[in-house]
């Protein structure tokens, strides 16, 4: 039996938002780009690029274990990673070969899977300890989560949470590399700890207040839509 599907002929991509700091600048660079590129360069092509690249930066983290010069490769797969992951939707619609569902899906399961090794990464890196690199994986599995559920209850998928999406949180990641080959201890209240500790363990306590935060504002919404007769 053939089990009952949507038809591209009745499905509505949800709107897409994006209010980060970078969005209108990035927005213009990727259309740019996305004119100019040779026709081999293809979408999926460049999905598979932001994946690579994603698995490459959490082995570079590994390697720091051994060698913090393996930081330099991190910096550079993070912006491949942001290359294929942030052109490949553009070049798709100015190309008008937009497929909806299947690049929604894709994007977002090799997403997860990325963000998964790339955070166990960091736990093998030494950079900080794995409870703290544990919390930045399930606040960030429950904010993508909600985003999800959102996107299909709603019609709206949020790119990005106040002012920072994934572009800003690569940069974020680019200085604090910087920053650690310099020195990965701070102290703070008289005590010292390891600068990604600190930066990972406030970005934890900001994607779980944020998951909390739309959780209660969407289940209002829709309740308000559907409320009980």
């Amino acid at each position: 039996m053939i089990s009952a599907t949507i038809s591209p002929e009745t499905f509505a991509p949800a709107s897409r938002i994006n209010r980060s700091l970078t969005a209108a600048l990035e927005k213009r660079a990727l259309i740019w780009l996305a004119r100019r590129a040779p026709r081999w360069v293809t979408s999926d092509g460049l999905t598979l690029l932001g994946f690579g690249s994603q698995i490459a930066c959490g082995i570079s983290y590994a390697l720091v274990r051994f060698d913090s010069s393996a930081l330099f490769a991190a910096i550079l797969c993070l912006i491949l990673n942001w290359l294929g992951d942030s052109l490949d939707g553009t070049i798709a619609r100015v190309r008008h070969q937009e497929r909806p569902r299947y690049g929604f899906y894709v994007d977002h399961i090799v997403d997860i899977f990325g963000a998964t090794a790339l955070m166990t990464s960091l736990g093998f890196s030494g950079l900080l300890h794995w409870p703290v690199a544990i919390a930045m994986l399930v606040a960030f599995l429950l904010l993508s989560a909600e985003s999800f559920l959102a996107t299909y209850t709603l019609g709206r998928f949020q790119l990005s949470q106040g002012l920072f999406g994934p572009t800003e949180i690569r940069i974020l990641l680019v200085i604090g590399n910087l920053a650690v080959l310099h020195n990965p201890w701070r102290t703070l209240l008289g005590h010292r700890f390891l600068l990604f500790d600190v930066g990972g363990t406030i970005a934890s306590a900001i994607m779980l207040a944020m998951a909390a935060a739309t959780a209660i504002r969407h289940t209002a919404e829709l309740y308000r839509r559907e409320p009980l007769n």
